[in-house]
């Protein structure tokens, strides 16, 4: 092997502990809230990319029958967590605003006066709707039947109240709507969310959105959260009597 060669092997090992330092450091600084969540996202996400080149330069050298150097067994072991954590991670359209009414949005309000989301335009994107339909058609208007708009929006802020990371931060009694903010366990990612009532007959119409602050795309987060919040209302609902 010639002195080039030699030399961009050893600044290739070199990597492999760098990378794995930064897929490890990102998500435990951003958990500690030492890091803002997006900070700590990319430097996970820059030691998984460099992990994962590192893994291809290895199996290059595995192919030409040369030894693994320490450094390379580490980049190694980065780029395969990320590619596990990548390809293990539900998918879906490179959106971060879910609603249950897409003819209709609600609207934030409280959210629009958050220090974080000055300057944000946080109206619903129209684009969104045919996507979302696509991928997530269970993402629909929840029904209550025999249950007043009142009743309904205090079911609603009981639940928000007991759901991990979020926190209930406006409700308004007379307009029968609540927004509150959700923050992910690892990261720290703050998503806004909005919950409506309206009163449909004997019923009420419960419509929920929910929105990211960071990122274009939320890796199915926002979904999940609506189809949490789904069934957890549902499950307190009042049983339907028995069809005659």
């Amino acid at each position: 092997m010639n002195a080039q060669m030699k030399e961009k092997s050893r600044i290739l090992e070199a990597l492999g502990p760098i990378a794995l330092t930064a897929l490890l450091l990102g998500p435990l600084l951003a958990w500690l809230r030492f890091l803002p969540a997006l900070i700590g996202f990319y430097l996970f996400a820059l030691g998984g990319m460099v992990g994962t080149l590192l893994l291809i330069w290895s199996l290059l050298r595995g192919f030409r029958g040369r030894p693994l150097g320490l450094g390379a067994a580490v980049g190694l072991l980065s780029g395969l967590v990320f590619l596990f954590n990548a390809f293990s991670t539900p998918r879906g359209p490179t959106i971060n605003d879910f609603s249950t009414d897409l003819l209709d949005p609600p609207v934030f309000i409280a959210a629009a006066e958050a220090p974080a989301n000055l300057g944000r335009n946080l109206s619903y994107d129209p684009a969104f709707a045919e996507l979302q339909r696509a991928c997530c058609p269970d993402l629909e208007t929840i029904e209550l039947p025999d249950t007043t708009p009142t009743a309904a929006l205090e079911r609603a802020a009981e639940i928000v109240r007991t759901m991990p990371g979020w926190t209930l931060v406006a409700i308004d009694p007379a307009q029968h709507r609540l927004e509150a903010v959700a923050e992910t366990p690892l990261f720290g990612f703050r998503d806004d969310v909005l919950i409506r009532v309206r009163s449909a007959g004997a019923e009420s119409q419960i419509d929920m959105r929910s929105k990211s602050r960071d990122g274009r795309g939320d890796l199915g987060a926002n979904a999940a959260r609506i189809r949490a919040f789904r069934e957890r209302i549902l499950a307190t609902a009042p049983a339907m009597p028995p069809a005659d």
